[in-house]
């Protein structure tokens, strides 16, 4: 690999780590467990164990980061935990 293609492969692996996204969600008073896991189901595709450990996570440490990736894929999720009353924010 020539020096040159080498430096083009990790300019290509910083854009990335650039573009990779969370969505942290923040604990609360309001919602159920269940409400908060059937949300991260539905809107991140966690398995019940996944969101179940997301909840407890949140529950007991105050937020977690529940989705990594692009921008463009966590806007559409982190409006359906916003809208179904988590309080969450992409970071």
């Amino acid at each position: 690999m020539s020096t040159k293609e080498k430096a083009s492969e990790e300019l290509l692996l910083e854009e990335e780590i650039v573009t990779q996204r969370e969505i942290v969600l923040f604990n609360d008073d309001v919602n159920t467990f269940d409400h908060v896991i059937e949300t991260l189901i539905y809107a991140c595709e966690h398995t019940s164990e996944q969101a179940e450990q997301c909840s407890l996570i949140v529950h007991y440490k105050g937020k977690c980061t529940v989705k990594t990736g692009p921008y463009e894929d966590l806007k559409p999720r982190c409006s359906m935990l916003l809208d179904a009353g988590l309080s969450a924010e992409i970071v």
